[in-house]
């Protein structure tokens, strides 16, 4: 029964910490909206900006440069909770908080 209750206490804890980094995250974005046309801030800078590419396999598994996935999982969460709105126009993604 105690490891139940410490398992359910350790993934609260985690999941607190996701949730700040999205706060984080919808940080930023508010303030970078100002010098962007319609307040669209590239996903790129986002990610280039506070440094969100990580390498997410395995060192013996193959994977061709680090990726934006812990962005794009913050990303979306801000979006579920209806914080953010996507678009995309030519390929490139852009996120902009909701007013």
């Amino acid at each position: 029964m105690k490891q139940g209750i410490l398992m359910v206490l350790r993934k609260n804890k985690i999941h607190s910490h996701i949730d700040s980094m999205a706060d984080e995250i919808l940080g930023y974005i508010k303030e970078k909206e100002q010098f962007f046309d319609d307040r669209w801030v590239p996903a790129k800078d986002i990610r280039n900006d506070l440094e969100l590419n990580f390498v997410s396999v395995p060192k013996n598994n193959i994977q061709y440069g680090k990726k934006g996935w812990l962005f794009a999982i913050l990303a979306r969460m801000l979006e579920d909770n209806s914080l953010v709105e996507f678009n995309k126009v030519n390929g490139s993604s852009f996120y902009r908080s909701v007013s």
